[in-house]
């Protein structure tokens, strides 16, 4: 359940800071992962559901703010190099 609650706050920090946050989304995307992975191995199975999907979230999360943060980073030094 936490994995999935860290999923949705990390695509969350993707979608509303335009990748000035990417770091602590990823960091947090992180550690739900970790946690989904956890809670798979160990859980019943109704609760491997949202295990799952706590799961995914927290993947899309860091592949979102990781993208966003790289893509912030290539326009800094975009504008940078004018």
């Amino acid at each position: 359940m936490v994995s999935l609650v860290l999923g949705i706050i990390s695509i969350a920090i993707a979608l509303l800071s335009v990748g000035m946050w990417g770091w602590l989304g990823a960091i947090i995307g992180i550690i739900g992962l970790l946690l989904g992975a956890n809670d798979r191995k160990n859980s019943l199975e109704e609760m491997g559901v949202i295990a799952t999907a706590g799961f995914v979230c927290s993947i899309t999360g860091i592949a979102l703010n990781l993208l966003l943060f790289l893509a912030c980073a290539a326009c800094v030094g975009a504008v940078d190099s004018l």
